[in-house]
């Protein structure tokens, strides 16, 4: 330290008063305020920790956005609703010694970290921008030790599939508008072609023509041990058995007098079980849809959660999880070592394989930008935390824990054993596998069956064993299985479709639009929906296109690793698309949508038509000479025009029925003579905050907006526009009501001096 040169008579002056050093501050900034906790207690009292809410900055509303012959320079707007958060992010960083801009780490947490440094007026030399894949003390102090600068590579190419969709939903839609009138429908370059694989799938499955066939099986004896064995051959060639003629003449072979059941073979194969990969995106939705039922954008919600973390009592909130947004399966040395000591103390070191299990993941655009979705401290065990879970954070925190454990463990071991009996010329084959050593399945088993298949009694070559039975039983192939939500999101990686963020928004995005309808868990195209995806294939061949579409994804990959230039990539694309959606206006005829269903009054067929709420309908392709409307269910068929009601009408007391008009169900009165109607009242199950007798119902402006109001009005005035919520604001004690916004959906305070408010879901929007 240099020290101040003294002058003459200084040194019999008094002492002055030291003064402190002032304290640096530093401000991080995240995505989301559920981190905010979990990382303010890992970093201290010196870090302020703020969110931006997902993204602050969009294109503005109703044009491209961009300009085209300005090499696509795009502009950006503060989002309206997010300008009181710019004021705040920016009152903060002008205190704050340092700043670090800690979004996702993905592209899109790039673009947002790159969006909130344009919107804060400070030098550039206080700003970083630093990354974690998981919520622990040691990545966030990593992180802060090792700052970086923003990768516009990776912003580039964010921005990139911003510009590309919305070039398609722009310029396609209004193409839609005009040729499809009747109907509000909309384009995405990701969502039309996760539509035309549910179409595809469809037509397949009404193509289908069931084959008839037929299997034989021996109910067989070994002294009094029953087991059973299965006809697989005739004369050393695999049967074939097409018919019921066929199976009668068999089993009359098979039970004449004297025939012999005499075991040929027997044959013993020891072999090996491998765990499977620790989760990414898309099989953590498949495996929590199969294993616990739930839907992709829940388990991506209960996953958010978890990640950005949880209340655990003396401890404090603390992330549990991995980054859930991934493709990778790659983890990391230090997540290895805690795996191992764990497997190794818990289950003992014949549990751990001699060299450790690494796991590489091949298919199409597959990233390797972070890591597979793990738990951030092994010794968490699921049963150790399980009283600060909610039920469903619970079973997908064992699913996940439990699967990374595996993914660490030994091979299982499985000795099966396989049975030849001959019988005449006809073979039979049975077999069992038993498991010597259950190596990872100690933990977790994917197929979710028994380790040992059904026993068999011991049985050696030579043995003569009884029939007591012979079964035959018809058999019809099965069409295609319609796509769930798992499925499809199987099938959407496969192509090389979308991105680990995407899967959830597109599901969601085609049901929300009513081109999709769930029936049974499964995803079946409405009519409008398979109306649309035949357009759309027939006049936009290249966005339809799954290797088209896989290809752009590929070029954003190039643009964020510097082998391809952006502008260079959306030149390309821009000149033949126009030229597309020229030919498509010109080209493309006025589309209606015709039903099966006969008009009742006047013979003609009716049409799918759309009321200017939303609502389809069926209306007469007569109109306006024939005003007759009916409701309509969503596979274009006519639904019940009335159902019972339990209501009892207030002017009468007769029995009120339900009927659907195309703006909606309503009551109306079963007596002809009174002939009372009123709409139907949907309850949100919230008590009224404000007077606190009624109940919040939801109602519909004149101009068709939904709103929610207490049932007590004009008594009481309340209203939200808002869906209030069964949940106090943890900071006041008011209500909380559900907002949802093209960017987020969000539970905020009904008290707009509280200002709380926690995500329900961070949807990203790369469609």
């Amino acid at each position: 330290m240099v020290r101040k040169k003294e002058t003459a008579g200084e040194e019999n002056k008094p002492a002055k008063k030291t003064t402190k050093t002032k304290k640096e501050t530093a401000l991080v900034i995240v995505e989301s305020p559920a981190k905010s906790k979990t990382i303010k207690k890992i970093l201290g009292d010196s870090y302020q920790i703020e969110a931006s809410y997902g993204h602050i900055r969009d294109f503005p509303p109703k044009v491209l956005g961009f300009d085209v012959a300005n090499n696509f320079e795009p502009s950006f707007i503060v989002i309206p609703e997010k300008k009181v958060v710019v004021k705040k992010l920016n009152e903060l960083a002008k205190k704050s010694d340092k700043i670090y801009l800690a979004s996702d780490p993905d592209r899109e947490g790039e673009a947002i970290a790159w969006h909130v440094r344009q919107v804060l007026d400070v030098p550039d030399e206080k700003i970083n921008r630093i990354e974690f894949n998981e919520i622990t003390p040691k990545a966030i102090k990593s992180a802060v030790e090792h700052p970086r600068a923003i990768d516009m590579e990776r912003v580039k190419a964010q921005q990139t599939r911003q510009i590309l969709d919305r070039l398609v939903g722009y310029k396609i839609s209004p193409v839609l508008w005009e040729k499809m009138r009747n109907y509000r429908l909309s384009a995405g370059r990701v969502q039309s072609v996760a539509l035309k694989m549910i179409c595809e799938r469809e037509d397949e499955i009404d193509a289908f023509k069931p084959v008839e066939y037929w299997t034989i099986t021996a109910n067989l004896l070994k002294g009094k041990l029953p087991f059973s064995a299965e006809l697989t051959k005739y004369k050393d060639k695999k049967i074939d058995i097409k018919n019921q003629s066929e199976a009668d003449k068999i089993v009359e072979d098979l039970t004449q007098k004297g025939l012999k059941y005499e075991v040929s073979k027997v044959a013993y194969r020891d072999t090996q079980r491998k765990p499977a990969a620790p989760f990414i995106t898309s099989t953590l939705q498949r495996e929590a849809s199969s294993k616990l039922g739930y839907g992709v954008s829940k388990t991506m919600q209960i996953a958010q959660k978890l990640y950005e973390g949880i209340d655990i009592g003396s401890d404090g909130p603390v992330g549990l999880i991995t980054y859930m947004r991934t493709d990778s399966v790659r983890i990391s040395d230090d997540a290895q070592a805690a795996a191992k000591d764990f497997v190794t103390e818990a289950y003992g070191k014949e549990y751990y394989p001699q060299t450790p299990n690494i796991y590489h993941k091949g298919g199409k655009n597959v990233q390797d930008a972070h890591e597979a979705i793990r738990p951030s401290y092994v010794e968490r065990t699921p049963e150790s935390i399980k009283q600060y879970l909610t039920s469903e954070q619970y079973r997908l925190y064992k699913l996940i824990w439990s699967r990374f454990i595996a993914s660490q463990m030994a091979n299982a071991k499985v000795k099966n054993t396989s049975v030849d009996i001959t019988a005449g010329d006809y073979l039979f084959k049975t077999g069992t596998s038993k498991v010597t050593f259950d190596g990872f399945l100690k933990v977790y088993n994917e197929n979710d069956d028994e380790p040992d298949s059904s026993k068999i009694p011991d049985l050696e070559q030579g043995d003569t064993v009884s029939l007591k039975k012979i079964e035959p039983k018809q058999h019809f192939t099965q069409p295609p299985p319609r796509y769930t939500e798992a499925s499809l999101v199987k099938a959407l990686e496969e192509h090389g479709i979308g991105r680990p963020s995407t899967y959830a928004p597109i599901i969601s995005k085609i049901q929300q639009k009513g081109y999709v309808e769930k029936q049974d868990k499964a995803l079946a195209p409405t009519i409008l929906g398979r109306t649309l995806c035949r357009e759309l294939v027939k006049y936009f061949t290249d966005i339809m296109n799954y290797k088209f579409t896989a290809q752009m994804e590929t070029k954003l990959d190039e643009i964020a690793e510097e082998k391809a230039v952006w502008t260079d990539v959306l030149r390309d694309f821009y000149t033949p698309f126009t030229d597309t959606v020229d030919a498509a206006k010109k080209n493309m005829p006025k589309v209606l949508i015709e039903s099966d269903v006969i008009c009742p009054n006047c013979g003609k067929k009716m049409i799918v038509r759309t009321s200017r709420f939303g609502t389809q309908f069926l209306g007469c392709s007569g109109y306006p000479e024939c005003k007759t409307m009916l409701p309509l269910n969503k596979d274009g068929t006519a639904a019940p025009v009335e159902e019972k009601s339990e209501e009892k009408c207030e002017k009468c007391g007769s029995d009120m029925v339900v009927k659907v008009g195309p703006y909606g169900k309503y009551l109306q009165c079963t007596n002809d003579e009174c002939k009372n109607r009123k709409r139907m009242v949907i309850t949100t199950g919230v008590k009224c905050p404000k007077c606190e007798e009624g109940e919040i119902i939801q109602r519909k402006s004149k101009y068709g907006k939904i709103f929610y109001g207490c049932n007590k009005y004009p008594d009481c005035d309340f209203v939200s526009w808002n869906e209030p919520v069964n949940e106090k604001c943890p900071e006041c004690g008011s209500i909380l009501t559900k907002k949802i916004t093209k960017k987020e959906s969000k539970l905020v305070c009904i008290n707009t001096k509280c200002g709380f408010s926690k995500l329900i879901e961070e949807d990203k929007k790369d469609e």
